[in-house]
């Protein structure tokens, strides 16, 4: 093949602007198209879609596009052609068409012309063809030229005219692509298709490709005929790689419409097909997919043509696709249609069937299954085309290979068939099963939406149909079926009810020996029973007909089909109308025909030996009810309290036993509600523990959880996994998951527009409102109507309500209020500047005379401002930017309101008077839910399946309000606070003991449900589990001061509590995570009720991951919670940033300058400025160029070494003149603190200490508080090791002598041994009054207390005085209680409250410290100072990128993942902060590092060993340069990190 010979020749006999492109300015190969212009590539890329199916494959290589570098290949273009002929010029003239110049051309073009002129012409012609318009082509002499530029294109003309040639002919079809028939008229095809079939000129072939590909957009079936896809694909190897795209584009073009009569035409195709789908590029590979899928698509109804597909190895070659990690390098879209492309070969083809279980399929679906989150993470909607879900392919996929269990099939011999492939290989149904019984049962059980449960029970339906017994007796062994079947049995959907008790008909028919028993224990017959009591069952199974009918015509408009034939072979159209197969009595019936035929009550009774568990159960809850109620008579009765105690220990062992417990015998014995009923002192059951004596039920209380928490605790010997509190903790988790029915509501918001908000306060948002109708009750005669509908934000509570109705629903005078509106105009350049003047007034007020303004009164259309309207009129740039000014300002100033007057109200009475009530639907409102939350426990109380769509939004709800009672002052306390010095714990500091003080949650949750008493219990028993170390000591400390332990070192604890996971709850938690994905809820932050009321009361029973989500995302709204500061904002993100914005008010970044000589000063300044701030701060270092998110993170690690300093008097190690432990990090001394920093106790005497002055330490703290607050807000990490002790006083929890252990395990050992010693003095005093003197001459550790020589002074701290004569007072026996009181009181509470409270108080400068308590101390560590660095090699390959000359494999990376691993701690750590800025990864470790670690090589002009490494902090990038050996690339790299902190300069 010769590549354009005499190609120059030719041109240089033309003019300069005459002459053809030389084979160097050619776009792609050796194309010489010119580029197109700036607008008209938008516009082509503009009309690109992402999906590759049902549309036009657009190639990426045109005549008129230059869109090689950013452009999807094998990306569509809608049917209608949208985006074609978008060009620059409308006017013919400033093209320079015109049809004169047109008729000059095509007689240069003539046959007598010479080449030369030919060339020319053709030259012109494509200039001009290349800036017109379809609109200026008018001129264009269609009929007439065509045929000239065929003519032209053939065999017959030199190479240079064929090229120009075939590029008009593209110019054509892309400025006018309707007249593609044209050219099919006039035979270019095949002149096209020769081109390619006999290749002669490869850059003619290319732009014969490229013409064809335009053609075949809207001429598909003619290039079909013609022989197109062979044409494009016989040399396709030749090709460049964006040829290659091109001409697959062309083939998928022509694979959209298929006649069946031309199937040769593409089979013949099929085999080249799969051998691209080897190929590495994931464009191509892409495009061939689909080709793939609409072959497969069109010939769906000749089971012939499906089995010649798969004879050339298309499943083998699709299965390999998806079974390689193939949705890491495949778009999702593709990605479900290859699992697609598997379902209609599979739903013909008996060949298929076989090749896919020959090739066990089950084992890769099954892999795909466990690696997604779609079985409960995006439930399909009537708003969501189901048939693109990736889940519901896969669950097609299972339910083809197996046929069905009907034979009333419209294929009948289809499914006979299949039938006979199981029958005559038992081994495919036998792995099949084993791969998928049990992950249907997994994908199920968490709550999986009505499609999901539906098609995995059709599947375990057709599984237990085709199995043989001894197949069943297999699956027993991997999976408890029967309580999955009786889990399903409490479903409201008829198709989900009457395949499960198709499936419990067919295991009793089967093995009814096993199941009958094993239907009793796990409560399937119970179940069915509960079916037959209701008198109904048709009107509480429609769960589907919910869905369908929730909304208006939107809804119905995408409404799938019904539920019998979703996972049907079926495929005509007709199947969406078809009625539904089952009947509203059919489930009752067959209730009623397994109950009559399998479940007798012989039947059943004989099988009651296996429930003796259940029966004893119950009566032990039994008779420690009674029990406990008699106690509760009688306090003073000691002999009942130990028969409880037994009885508690009988019923906690029988669960120990060596018989299982089901999870619903577990339910149905009701121990869950007696253990709560013991431990709440009898007054669980009565549902409020007023009306005792409280000081007598704190203690009961207390005595009976230290006798639970000691048999619980029991066999903690053996490890956690033994002891009887972690199968407590797992029975109870079983039955949450079994009992749970918390709703995930799916809204479906309408388009955003601007909404003009009345409550909280006037302003617009993006967001959708209620409207809301507020009536007085009928009755109310001392408040006014206010009959507006108003539109209220979904974040308002009851409390905003309120104080926006009361000032006019009150009796006040109306004259104050027209006083009030005789003010002056407020003027809006005071309340964009923000001036003090706007801040005192009231925001509601500030909208509404702003709306007066003349520059908004005056518009045509006026504006509509009033109550419950929307702004739908177009404003002036001027007017939308006073909005959007007036919108930020107003809404950070209506924030700052309602946070002073919540702030204001907490202190000492809790809440303002109420003074108004609220009515919805007769039932009055909690005040500390928000309007939202309250309608929809409303409408989950009608449609438990409600999705919240336009009929939701639409709707205006009625409120009704009357004025509210005045709250009783009596109120008593639940205990008595004086116990606290009774004891050594502050039990009453506890949640959960205060849950059971008042024997109730802290929620508003229904107590009547059986959920409620789970999370009781798992409340307890995970505050027992947290402090088990506590009461292990306690315990420990008693037997020694009986005489049981004799030895001090006996008193030490090792204790192995329950990991923290066991109390999490996977179902909870994907709840949780499905519901925060939801579009309402990133918008928002309004989430069910359910979700706050269990973060409140049970934080526990969710993931740490999923917390920190809710955490983010309602303590900083959504703008926070979903645009990480560490991340750049990419195009796509554009509408939602903006509707984030328009919440939350102004987003920005707030830099500031900071000074590296004074980083505490600057620290201080500037939370000074911006600890408000909604933005996120960043920083820039004095005379450095740096700025973004490395520098941030390295100031905030200096910060964190700035409050480490020795002499700053503010922890503990800081002991100054007393030479505590530090460490030199360059010019400074830092302490060094192994347990953790802990606040240094500061007498209140005491103002200065060693040259400290105690005003600078309390400073220093709040700036601390405000640091870390600000940290944790924008996404920051710290490195300040604070002890545990410390971060529970972040948490706001009570410290005792137990505490001191964890930062001073010396002073802590010592107190506890002290109290014990004490403690045995007090037990030989009770004894006998003859042992008084034996306990004054008590030895510690061989050494009377008095030769200790102890004074009353802190230990440690010899200017802190205990006690007033704390000089000449010495410590003896007598009074060494009091001495651990006073020492403990200093170190933990009184030593230190000046700073803590100091420390809170810059925390809540920031942001609620309240918020965190949702966190552990861990999890808060986490938070705070992100994860330890503990990697291994597999780890960072994986979390590492390698790009720009290096690979994973390249022998530089292997050195450099060498040397990491090999480094120290502190090594480590600084290779950390001189790649990040900070010396440790965020929470998720180098996975969750934003944006990736990468590692690239870095060019050197010279040696590289002589160069050394550089860094882009803000990027995480890491330059390398490609060193000879490992140990000159260790000490390069060392020599970077030592000598490269500490400034930010270009690298």
């Amino acid at each position: 093949m010769d590549r354009g010979r005499k190609r120059a020749e030719a041109s240089d006999k033309l003019p300069a602007d005459k002459r053809a492109c030389s084979l160097s300015e050619f776009w792609s190969g050796s194309s010489s198209l010119p580029p197109t212009p700036e607008p008209a590539a938008a516009a082509a890329v503009a009309s690109s879609s992402s999906e590759p199916v049902d549309c036009d494959m657009e190639s990426s290589s045109s005549g008129r596009s230059d869109r090689a570098g950013d452009s999807e290949y094998g990306s569509c273009d809608s049917d209608d052609e949208r985006g074609y002929g978008r060009w620059v010029f409308d006017d013919p003239s400033l093209c320079g068409a015109s049809k004169g110049k047109f008729q000059k051309i095509f007689a240069s073009l003539e046959d007598d012309a010479g080449p030369g002129v030919q060339l020319a012409a053709l030259a012109e012609l494509c200039e001009v063809l290349s800036f017109c318009m379809e609109d200026s082509l008018g001129y264009f002499p269609m009929e007439t030229s065509v045929p000239v530029l065929v003519r032209l294109a053939g065999p017959e003309t030199s190479p240079d005219v064929m090229l120009l040639a075939v590029r008009a002919l593209t110019y054509i079809c892309d400025g006018m692509p309707r007249m593609a028939d044209a050219l099919v008229r006039h035979g270019a095809l095949p002149v096209l298709c020769g081109k390619l079939l006999a290749i002669e000129y490869l850059d003619v072939a290319e732009q014969s490709l490229e013409a064809l590909e335009k053609i075949s957009r809207s001429e598909p079936v003619h290039c079909l005929q013609a022989g197109t896809i062979m044409a494009a694909l016989g040399f396709i190897d030749f090709f460049s790689t964006s040829m290659q795209r091109v001409a697959l584009s062309t083939v998928a073009n022509v694979c959209k419409k298929l006649p069946l009569d031309c199937s040769s035409l593409v089979m013949e195709s099929v085999p080249i097909l799969c051998k691209l789908l080897q190929y590495e590029d994931r464009k191509l590979v892409e495009t061939v997919a689909t080709c793939l899928i609409r072959i497969t698509e069109c010939f769906t109804h000749s089971p012939e043509l499906l089995d010649v597909l798969c004879k050339h190895e298309v499943v083998h070659k699709t299965l390999h696709l998806i079974a390689i990690d193939g949705r890491i390098s495949l778009s999702q879209a593709t990605y479900t249609g290859l699992i697609s492309l598997l379902t209609k070969l599979a739903t013909s083809s008996l060949v298929a069937v076989r090749t896919l279980f020959e090739l066990n399929i089950s084992s890769i679906l099954r892999n795909i299954l466990m690696a997604s989150d779609l079985s409960h993470g995006t439930p399909c909607s009537p708003f969501e085309d189901v048939q693109s879900n990736q889940m519901h392919e896969v669950l097609k996929l299972l339910n083809q290979l197996i046929p069905p269990v009907a034979r009333d099939v419209e294929d009948v011999q289809l499914a006979l068939a299949k039938e006979k492939i199981l029958v005559d290989e038992p081994s495919f149904l036998h792995q099949f099963s084993m791969d998928i019984l049990p992950l249907s049962i997994q994908v199920v059980n968490p709550g999986a939406n009505v499609y999901i449960s539906y098609g995995c029970v059709s599947i375990i339906n057709k599984i237990v149909y085709f199995s043989t017994p001894e197949m069943l007796m297999d699956l027993l062994k991997v999976t408890n079926i029967s309580s999955f079947l009786a889990g399903l049995l409490a479903r409201k959907d008829r198709h989900v009810l009457i395949s499960t008790l198709k499936t419990v008909e067919i295991l009793m028919q089967k093995l009814p020996g096993v199941f009958l028993s094993s239907f009793v224990k796990e409560g399937v017959i119970y179940a069915i029973d509960s079916l037959l009591m209701q008198k109904n069952c048709s009107q509480s199974t429609q769960r589907f007909g919910h869905m369908q009918h929730s909304d208006n015509q939107m809804a119905t408009r995408d409404m799938p089909r019904c539920l019998c034939y979703e996972f049907d072979s079926s495929r005509a159209s007709s199947c969406e109308m078809k009625t539904c197969r089952v009947g509203k009595d059919t489930v009752l019936t067959l209730a009623k025909h397994l109950k009559t035929t399998y479940f007798t009550s012989e039947a059943v009774n004989s099988e009651m030996g296996l429930t003796e568990v259940l029966h004893k159960l119950k009566t032990f809850c039994a008779v420690l009810n009674d029990n406990v109620d008699r106690a509760a008579a009688n306090d003073d009765c000691e002999l009942n309290e130990e028969y409880l105690s037994h009885i508690l220990d009988q019923v906690i062992r029988e669960l120990y036993g060596k018989e299982t417990i089901s999870t619903f015998e577990f339910i149905e014995s009701g121990i869950v509600r007696s253990l709560a009923h013991y431990l709440s002192n009898g007054k669980y059951l009565q549902g409020t523990s007023c009306g005792c004596d409280l000081s007598n039920h704190f203690l009961a209380v207390l005595r009976r959880f230290r006798t639970f928490a000691c048999i619980s605790l029991s066999k903690m010997n053996q490890g956690w996994e033994n002891m009887l509190i972690t199968l407590l903790v797992r029975k109870l988790q079983n039955a949450l998951s079994s009992l749970d029915s918390f709703p995930v509501i799916l809204s479906h918001v309408p388009k955003p527009r601007n909404t003009y908000a009345d409550i909280p306060f006037r302003r617009c948002t993006m967001l959708p409102c209620l409207k809301v109708r507020f009536v007085r009750e009928e009755g109310e005669t001392t408040l006014h109507d206010h009959d507006n509908v108003l539109n209220v934000e979904l974040s308002s509570s009851l409390e905003d309500i309120e104080g926006y109705l009361w000032p006019k629903v009150s009796t006040k005078n109306k004259e104050d209020e027209a006083e009030s509106a005789r003010k002056g105009m407020i003027s809006t350049s005071d309340i964009a500047a923000g001036s003090m003047h706007a801040e005192e007034k009231n925001p509601q007020d500030l909208v509404a005379k702003i709306w007066q303004e003349p520059s908004f009164s005056s518009s045509p259309e006026g504006l509509a401002c009033q109550e419950g309207q929307s702004l739908s009129v177009d404003l002036s740039p001027r007017q939308r930017d006073l909005i959007a000014v007036i919108t930020s300002n107003l809404s950070s100033l209506g924030e700052r309101r309602v946070e002073g007057q919540k702030s204001s109200a907490s202190p000492s009475n809790g809440c303002t008077e109420r003074k108004l009530n609220f009515c919805l639907e007769g039932k009055q409102l909690d005040q500390s839910i928000t309007l939202y939350q309250a309608i929809l426990e409303e409408l989950l109380s009608a449609e438990p399946d409600a999705i919240v769509g336009p009929k939701f939004w639409n709707k205006v709800y009625k409120v009704t309000y009357k004025r509210a009672e005045p709250k009783s002052s009596d109120a008593q306390m639940p205990y008595d606070a004086s116990l606290c010095n009774k004891i050594v714990f502050s039990w009453q500091k506890l949640s959960f003991f205060s849950s059971m003080l008042l024997a109730e949650l802290p929620c508003t949750l229904d107590k009547s449900n059986p959920i409620y008493d789970i999370l009781f219990m798992l409340k307890i028993l995970e505050g027992l589990n947290r402090i088990s170390f506590h009461l292990l000591s306690d315990e420990r400390n008693h037997a020694f001061a009986e005489g049981r332990i004799e030895n001090f070192d006996d008193l030490k604890v090792m204790v192995s509590p329950v990991p923290q996971v066991e109390f999490i709850s996977s179902k909870l938690t994907d709840k949780l995570e499905q519901q925060m994905r939801d579009s309402l809820a990133l918008s928002s932050g309004s989430m069910p009720l359910w979700c706050n009321q269990l973060m409140a009361a049970c934080p526990f029973l969710f993931s740490f991951d999923a917390r920190r989500k809710y955490f983010r995302l309602t303590a900083f709204g959504s703008s926070r919670s979903q645009l990480n500061p560490n991340q750049r904002l990419n195009s796509s993100d554009t509408n939602s940033f903006i509707e984030r914005w328009l919440q939350s008010g102004s987003f920005s970044r707030k830099k500031f300058k900071v000074d590296r000589n004074n980083i505490l000063g600057s620290a201080a300044k500037m939370m000074e400025l911006y600890a408000h701030s909604k933005g996120v701060l960043e920083v820039e270092y004095n005379e450095e160029v740096g700025t973004g998110l490395g520098p941030t993170m390295e100031f905030y690690t200096l910060v964190s070494q700035e409050f480490q300093k020795v002499g700053m008097g503010m922890w503990r190690e800081d002991l100054g003149l007393h030479g505590g432990s530090s460490k030199v990090v360059g010019e400074f001394e830092l302490l060094v603190a192994p347990f953790g920093l802990f606040p240094r106790p500061w007498s209140a005497e005491n103002g200065v200490s060693n040259g400290i002055q105690f005003p600078e330490v309390i400073k220093k703290f709040f700036l601390l508080g405000q640091l870390v607050a600000r940290a944790i807000k924008d996404g920051r990490i710290l490195d300040l090791p604070f002890s545990q002790a410390f971060y529970k006083v972040i948490l706001e929890q009570e410290l005792g002598i137990y505490d001191i252990q964890s930062f001073d395990p010396k002073l802590g050992r010592t107190l506890l041994e002290f109290q014990a010693l004490v403690n045995r003095k007090k037990v030989l005093e009770s004894i006998s009054r003859e042992n008084y003197g034996c306990a004054s001459d008590m030895y510690y550790r061989n050494t009377r207390i008095e030769d200790l020589c102890l004074d009353f002074t802190l230990p440690g701290y010899s200017n802190y005085e205990l006690t007033l004569e704390s000089n000449s007072k010495m410590v003896n026996i007598a009074n060494l209680e009091e001495y651990i009181a006073l020492v403990v009181d200093a170190t933990t509470k009184c030593g230190i409250s000046r700073q803590v409270e100091a420390f809170k108080s810059g925390f809540n400068e920031v942001f609620r410290l309240k918020t965190l308590q949702i966190f552990t101390e861990d999890e808060l560590e986490l938070l705070i100072c992100g994860e330890r660095d503990t990697w291994d090699f597999i780890e960072l390959v994986d979390h590492i990128k390698f790009d720009h000359g290096y690979t994973a494999s390249s022998p530089p990376v292997v050195n450099l993942l060498e040397i990491i691993q090999e480094f120290e701690c502190y090594r480590r750590r600084a290779f950390l902060q001189f790649v990040t800025g900070a010396p440790r990864l965020p929470p998720g470790g180098l996975a969750a590092l934003n944006p990736k670690l990468t590692v690239v090589r870095k060019h050197c002009s010279n040696d590289a060993d002589m160069d050394l490494p550089s860094v882009m902090t803000c990027a995480n990038y890491l330059k390398l340069p490609p060193y000879s050996s490992k140990e000159r690339m260790r000490q390069r790299l060392l020599y970077a990190i030592t000598e490269g902190q500490g400034s930010f300069h270009l690298s």
